[in-house]
């Protein structure tokens, strides 16, 4: 797939507008590939009605973000494991 595409801290507003911590710094693990890196390492693609992110190593599907006035829709049936880091760094 080409396009273009900005990188996954592109997420940070939005999810911070859901979770209490920065999810860009999260673990997040590919359903379809296996693979596994920071939230801010997925190729997320902002020309939709949502944000669209998807895995650098094959491209699928990993998260989607839609907001709408009264609410936030957040799909993550590409993701095997989300692991987000609590506590003192």
């Amino acid at each position: 797939m080409t396009g273009d595409y900005e990188d996954g801290n592109v997420l940070a507003g939005p999810l911070s507008e859901v979770f209490a911590v920065d999810l860009t710094s999260a673990t997040v693990r590919c359903v379809n590939c296996g693979l596994g890196g920071p939230v801010a390492t997925l190729r997320v693609y902002t020309r939709a009605p949502g944000l669209v992110a998807r895995c650098s190593g094959c491209e699928e599907v990993v998260l989607r973000l839609v907001r709408t006035p009264d609410e936030t829709w957040l799909d993550l049936r590409g993701t095997v494991s989300l692991r987000v880091p609590v506590g003192a760094s």
